[in-house]
């Protein structure tokens, strides 16, 4: 056990895939492959960079001694000058040129970058996996009747299909948002102290041709089209307010389907999944808590909150750049990235693994069906040859005394109420053909089915990985 302090991210809930991505080894090693880039586009571009110096770069990315970069650091205070030394003590022959007209942010601005694309192409396959999984649902699903609620109170028919769907919708909109940050996004480049590029006008001599060239070459290098077209010193913080946005945005679809989930089994009508040694309770061992999609909205709770950092630091930036946005950066935008990875993990363990009680949502349809349907009977009646005022009268009377029934804890059974009224000319036989619940969902079944249709191509996209919680 260690006796230090670990965040619960790192300990117990994301995945081993974005712990090794936002380690601080994945970082260092970004910012020497960016220090290669560089080098590499300098010596091409007739910089006094040769391709021996490049090559030793090449060989030493890995070989990173943090004992030697922490002794430099305690003492310049200055974290990329501690790695410069720190590379150019394993690469000789090309230490005067490492970092060459570049400032720190060519190095932490691109490299966070990096981390964050790769990070979110990342949670987009774990989206698309939990798209998969519930569509996957609601068209099984998608002609079971259910009560439907609004304000949670019971309202009219659905079915269960189609209540996913209500889901799967919210995650198609972040999928959308997500691909559009991903698709936009730019490198800053190497431009310099207060993103003017003066240092690199100063060693290419003014040809601007060059400067240009050379941030194409980084861009190439590590799969972006292009550089902010304008800069201060580090890249625009808005970025960063688009990234932690979507993540957001996937933690209030998932607290969404999460809370809806929990409020339904309470009822018992869906369960998340339960595994057979599990325990429910330490005091109560019959429970049944609802701990995977408790443990969703938690964790979204603390996302959407992360989320206000990026705005917060994108809103006070001082002219071409500032400090204080450096420390806040190194915590909020990982820990968004890691929460938002958990809570995907768990919302495709329970999207793949819900179990649906038919005979609970079954009886609780049956229960307020006979509400739902009254208009339905009072035609009925009418066609029969009764006066509709005084069917009206007389069917509401009936949903009276059913409902004070109900709120005494006792049985409605307004069917056998409605059956026993003459002036209805109904008996109970004929009320219950009334109240087959599949002529109360209206397009549900088409509504899926044609939603699911359209999301198709995407979903062909799911890997099929089954999603598994550690603890």
């Amino acid at each position: 056990m260690n006796n230090k302090y670990e965040s619960p991210l790192s300990q117990r809930y994301a995945s081993e895939y974005m712990l090794q991505l936002f380690s601080a080894d994945t970082r260092s090693q970004t910012w020497r492959k960016l220090w290669v880039a560089l080098a590499e586009a300098e010596h091409e571009l007739g910089l006094p960079v040769t391709k021996e110096q490049v090559e030793e770069l090449k060989a030493h990315i890995t070989d990173i001694d943090y004992d030697v970069v922490r002794a430099r650091e305690k003492e310049v205070r200055h974290d990329v000058m501690a790695h410069v030394h720190a590379y150019g003590k394993v690469a000789p022959g090309a230490a005067g040129i490492i970092h060459l007209g570049a400032t720190s942010c060519y190095v932490t601005d691109n490299a966070d970058l990096i981390i964050y694309k790769d990070a979110l192409l990342h949670i987009r396959k774990q989206l698309i996996n939990v798209m998969a999984a519930l569509a996957k649902f609601a068209d099984k699903y998608k002609a079971l009747p259910t009560l439907g609620y609004t304000h949670y109170q019971p309202a009219q028919m659905v079915t269960v299909g189609k209540r996913a769907s209500l889901w799967l919708q919210d995650f198609a909109s972040d999928l959308e948002e997500l691909d559009h940050v991903v698709s936009s996004m730019k490198l800053l480049g190497c431009r310099g102290t207060t993103g003017t590029e003066a240092s690199f006008m100063d060693l290419f001599d003014g040809d601007e041709k060059k400067i240009i060239k050379m941030n194409e070459m980084i861009c190439e290098k590590f799969g972006f089209d292009d550089v902010f077209d304008v800069t201060g010193q580090t890249y625009p913080r808005k970025q960063d307010s688009r990234i932690l946005n979507v993540l957001s945005s996937i933690a209030q679809s998932c607290y969404r389907m999460a809370n809806d989930i929990r409020l339904l089994q309470h009822d018992r009508q869906i369960d998340e999944p339960f595994e057979e040694k599990q325990i429910g309770s330490s005091a109560m061992p019959y429970k049944r808590n609802p701990m995977r999609c408790e443990r969703i909205c938690s964790l979204a709770r603390f996302l959407m909150a992360d989320a206000m950092n990026a705005p917060m630091t994108a809103s006070v930036q001082w002219l071409e750049r500032t400090l204080d946005d450096s420390a806040n950066r190194r915590i909020s935008l990982p820990e968004g990235f890691l929460s938002a990875d958990a809570i995907l993990i768990i919302a495709g363990n329970v999207a793949a693994g819900m179990r649906v009680n038919e005979k609970v949502i079954e009886a609780a349809v049956m229960e307020y069906l006979p509400f739902i349907a009254t208009e339905n009977i009072m035609m009925e009646a009418v066609k029969r040859g009764g006066n509709r005022q005084e069917l009206h009268e007389i069917i509401r009377g009936c949903t009276m005394t059913a409902t004070a029934r109900m709120k005494n804890g006792e049985k409605g059974d307004l069917m056998a109420l409605l059956a026993a009224e003459p002036k209805l000319g109904l008996k109970e036989g004929e009320i219950n053909d009334i109240l087959e619940p599949s002529k109360y969902i209206g397009r549900c079944p088409a509504q899926v089915e044609a939603y699911l249709k359209k999301l198709a191509p995407v979903l062909k996209e799911a890997t099929g990985e089954t999603a598994e919680i550690s603890i």
